[in-house]
């Protein structure tokens, strides 16, 4: 049984959490110490040790959801809070590294009146659950000329239900878009949706009540990670732990959102490189638009870091306030009730998969690999390391990277823009036999180049945050010196 730790023992059980190692300790960072950008300056500032929660309310005793998954430095954004205590308390925080402790105190607690909010009915038709909550709290963004002055970045709302003391999260990113930097990590909200079954609904069988839904909405609370969804969920964390890592190592990043890539074209232009991080598995024709446009006319390198990405093609709707974008649309295996199915001129925006016959954009022609099987628990087997992808690894051509390989995995099916040299090659095991995970890169002519791990687990060889907790340590120097030589290329080219 797992031992209930106090905020500081959690923090404290990552080994890189321990707060007399320096701040900046990897290769990337230490060649950008004479020239610091703003995400070196801000992990220079002190963490916070109470952004973690002590109490989760695990039985909706307060939660909440954010007016939009993103916001630009100068702009508001609102937060829209359920509870039935007579007041909370509601502080920001920013993730990040900060010496290992993992977050960074942004404002003061703030005591707010408490709203018992609506349930929302369910669309017969559709399986929506959208919220009509009432009596937000505003939080004013500012812009100055100071980059690390709320600096991009991946934010949490914290809040504190005043008498049971139970506290919950919020995310949010807030984006810098006036701010060229060398790389744009998205947070893959899409994905945190799709799972999400506040309400009884998701757009899965196995988690919703009474069938799943083909729409859900971003106007509602995630049901799991504290609010986080998938960002800091108990088993997983590979987003927020390739984040650590990344700030660690001082790379300079802006952040987003999926539906900021659906939007923002020119977002993309702004940066060298796009990366893909942990369960990327939800995007819009306009997403793949975009990202494939940034590599072919911009040359924007892309780094997969994940598995299973690009997997289900999706829409967005307006919410009941005509607010673009909030709500996601999949019917999956039932398309033929999607409205667009019918319409010839409609027809390839059908939300089925993309190597669907319907669609017909396999997701390794932007990738390189795409998805196979889960769930899978391996070793990465690895291959070709005389490639620049391994220098100052240690590794050698049959060598096992340990526990990584899982739980969802990619393989090569042959579809790729560009001869992919094949990384690693992977057994594992199915019910019918022995099947192969892929690690590839690609080069297009243009200079652009595109890296995939063929796995969801990377993020668990470059940060211990959960380790030996909730799972293995898996923690692996060859792993870091990887995504060290990837992103120092995708840095200087």
């Amino acid at each position: 049984m797992t031992k209930k730790l106090t905020r500081k023992e959690f923090l404290q059980s990552s080994a890189g959490a321990l707060l007399g190692l320096p701040l900046l300790q990897g290769k990337g960072a230490r060649a950008q110490a004479t020239n610091p950008n703003p995400i070196v300056l801000e992990n220079a500032k002190p963490g916070s040790f109470d952004w973690y929660p002590n109490n989760p309310a695990r039985k909706q005793e307060i939660e909440g959801y954010a007016s939009s998954t993103s916001v630009n430095r100068g702009n508001f954004i609102r937060f829209y809070v359920n509870t039935a205590e007579s007041s909370y308390q509601i502080e920001i925080f920013r993730l990040g590294w900060y010496g290992g402790v993992g977050a960074r105190r942004m404002t003061d607690p703030v005591k707010v009146r408490g709203t018992k909010q609506s349930r929302p009915k369910t669309d017969a038709s559709t399986g929506l659950i959208e919220c009509r909550w009432t009596n937000p709290y505003y939080l004013w963004v500012p812009r100055s000329s100071d980059p690390t002055n709320w600096c991009s970045g991946v934010y949490v709302a914290k809040l504190t239900a005043l008498k049971s003391k139970t506290e919950s999260f919020i995310p949010f990113v807030v984006r810098d878009d006036a701010r060229s930097a060398a790389h744009l990590f998205q947070l893959s909200v899409t994905t945190y949706q799709a799972y999400n079954a506040w309400g009884g609904k998701s757009l899965y069988q196995f988690n919703s009540t009474n069938g799943r839904a083909f729409k859900v909405s971003f106007n509602r609370p995630y049901d799991d990670g504290y609010g986080t969804g998938n960002l800091i969920t108990e088993w997983s964390g590979w987003e927020y732990n390739m984040l650590r890592f990344l700030e660690r190592e001082g790379y300079d990043l802006n952040y987003c959102t999926n539906l900021d890539t659906h939007t923002s074209p020119s977002l993309l232009s702004n940066h060298r490189s796009f990366l893909s991080i942990g369960h990327d598995e939800y995007w819009s024709w306009q997403m793949r638009q975009n990202v494939e446009a940034a590599r072919d006319k911009k040359a924007m390198h892309l780094g997969f870091f994940t598995a299973n990405a690009c997997y289900w093609q999706v829409r967005f709707e307006n919410d009941y306030l005509l607010q673009p974008n909030r709500t996601m649309v999949c019917y999956k295996e039932d398309y033929q009730r999607d409205p667009y199915y019918p319409v010839l001129s409609r027809r390839k925006y059908t939300t089925v998969t993309w190597r669907d016959p319907i669609v017909n954009l396999p997701e390794d022609k932007l990738i390189g690999v795409m998805y196979e099987y889960n769930p899978v628990k391996g070793d990465i087997i690895v291959e070709n390391t005389n490639h620049w992808v391994y220098e100052n690894s240690g590794l050698n051509d049959g060598d096992r990277i340990v526990g990584l390989l899982g739980y969802e995995v990619d393989r090569i099916f042959g579809n790729a823009p560009a001869p992919v040299t094949r990384l690693a090659h992977s057994p594992y095991a199915t019910e019918t036999g022995t099947n192969f995970a892929d690690m590839t890169i690609y080069t297009l002519p243009n200079g652009a180049t595109v890296f995939a791990t063929g796995t969801i687990q990377w993020a668990w060889g470059l940060d211990d945050l959960f380790a030996g907790v909730l799972h293995p340590n898996y923690v692996n120097p060859a792993v870091k010196q990887i995504t060290r030589n990837v992103m120092n290329r995708f840095t200087r080219a």
